[in-house]
C-alpha cells in the first residue's frame, strides 16, 4: 500500500526551458550527451543530495533530485549555483538566469508533463517520451537514482503511455524534426528539391523520416561517425558523406537542416558566401535544431539565405497546435488523476508535504 512519506526526503525539480530563455542562454548550459553520467554523479554529491537525473535537450535543461536537506531548505539555490558553476557562467548570465523551481507535487506534476508532450514547443511531441526514457536510465545505470526517482520516473512513463493510448494529443506533426520538414516544404517543392542533414542522430532521423514521406528527391547525410551517416542514408536511399566532405556539395542543395552535438559552429558565413556564388544567389534554407547552435547567426544576413533557429520553429509549431490543445483538458484530467492515484495530491487536491514511493 502507497503511503506519503516525511519531510525527510524531498523532491525538487530546478530547470529552464524554451518558454523561460532564449536559445543563445540554453545552449550555455546545454549538458553533453558524454558529460550527463558525471553531471548526475556531481549533482548527488551535492551536500544533502541522494539522488538525481540530470535531463539535456535542445529546449530543456532540468535537475531532477532527492535530498534530505532541513525543512525549509528546498535546494533550489543550492542547484543554480551548480549549473552557473559548472557552466562557468559570467556574472551577466548568471543574473539573467530564469529557472523554475518546483517541489514535491508540483515536481511531480511537472515531469507527468514533460514526458506527456504537454509542455514541448511542438504539443504533444514524441520525441520527449525517449528523452527522459534515455536520462533516466544513464541516472540509473551509473547509480545515481534510488527509491524515489526510481519511483517517480517510472509513474512518469506510466502516466505518458496512458496519454498517448487515451487522447490524440500527438496526432499530426508533433516533433521538432516534422516541423522542421513542415518549413520547407513551405519554401520549397520537396520532390524538385535535395536536402542535407548535417548530423545522424535522433532529430535527423525525424526529418529524414518526414522527409522520405513527402517524397524528397534527394536526401545527402553526414556526420562525424560516418557509419551512421552510411546507415541513416541507406534507410533514406540517400547518400552518405564524410564529415570533411559535406561542404564540397553544399552549393548543390537547397534545403540544410542541422543537428550535430558539437559545442561550436560549424556552418559559418564564410562557407555560406562561397556556396551562394556557387548557386548564382539561388534562395537557400537553412534550419538549425540543434542545442548548441549549429549555424551562425550571421549566416542570416547573407543576400538569398533563410535561417530558422529551434526557436523560430516555434511560430511554425503554433499552426499546428490548435486542434490539439483541444485534447489539452482531457490530458490534463488524466494528470490530475494519476498524481491523485499516486498520492501526490489528496482526493480535494490539496497538496501533500511529502512523496509517495512504495
Amino acid at each position: 500500500m502507497l503511503e506519503p512519506t516525511d519531510n525527510r526526503s524531498g523532491l525538487v525539480c530546478v530547470g529552464l526551458n524554451y518558454k523561460t530563455t532564449p536559445v543563445e542562454v540554453r545552449e550555455r548550459l546545454a549538458f553533453p550527451e558524454a558529460q550527463v553520467p558525471q553531471a548526475v554523479q556531481q549533482v548527488r554529491g551535492l551536500p544533502g543530495f541522494e539522488e538525481s537525473v540530470v535531463l539535456s535537450t535542445c529546449n530543456r535543461v532540468e535537475l531532477y533530485a532527492a535530498h534530505s536537506l532541513p525543512s525549509g531548505d528546498h535546494g533550489h539555490a543550492t542547484l543554480r549555483d551548480y549549473l552557473v558553476e559548472h557552466f562557468k557562467l559570467q556574472p551577466e548570465h548568471a543574473e539573467a538566469l530564469v529557472l523554475y523551481n518546483l517541489d514535491s507535487a508540483e515536481a511531480a506534476r511537472h515531469l507527468f508533463r514533460v514526458v506527456s508532450g504537454l509542455d514541448s514547443m511542438v504539443l504533444g511531441e514524441t520525441e520527449i517520451f525517449g528523452q527522459v526514457k534515455a536520462a533516466y536510465k544513464t541516472a540509473l545505470d551509473t547509480g545515481a537514482t534510488g527509491k524515489t526517482l526510481n519511483k517517480l520516473f517510472q509513474q512518469a512513463f506510466t502516466v505518458g503511455k496512458k496519454v498517448r493510448n487515451e487522447t490524440t494529443i500527438q496526432r499530426g506533426s508533433t516533433s521538432v524534426g516534422s516541423v522542421a520538414v513542415d518549413l520547407a516544404e513551405k519554401v520549397h517543392d520537396l520532390k524538385q528539391c535535395r536536402v542535407m542533414l548535417v548530423g545522424a542522430g535522433e532529430m535527423s532521423r525525424t526529418c529524414a523520416q518526414s522527409l522520405l514521406s513527402r517524397g524528397a528527391k534527394s536526401v545527402i547525410v553526414s556526420n562525424r561517425s560516418y557509419d551512421k551517416a552510411v546507415e541513416l542514408a541507406a534507410e533514406m536511399k540517400g547518400t552518405a558523406l564524410k564529415f570533411d566532405e559535406w561542404e564540397h556539395v553544399l552549393h548543390e542543395v537547397d534545403v540544410i537542416i542541422s543537428s550535430t552535438s558539437a559545442p561550436h559552429f560549424v556552418i559559418k558565413p564564410e562557407q555560406i558566401e562561397q556556396v551562394m556564388r556557387k548557386r548564382r544567389w539561388n534562395p537557400l534554407l537553412l534550419i538549425d535544431i540543434a542545442v548548441p547552435r549549429d549555424v551562425d547567426p550571421a549566416v542570416n544576413e547573407i543576400e538569398g539565405v533563410y535561417l530558422y533557429d529551434i526557436d523560430a520553429l516555434q511560430a511554425i509549431a503554433d499552426e499546428g497546435r490548435r486542434e490539439r490543445e483541444r485534447q489539452l483538458i482531457a490530458c490534463e484530467r488524466i494528470i490530475e488523476e494519476q498524481l491523485e492515484k499516486f498520492g501526490f495530491v489528496k482526493p480535494s487536491g490539496s497538496t501533500q508535504h511529502g512523496f509517495i514511493v512504495s
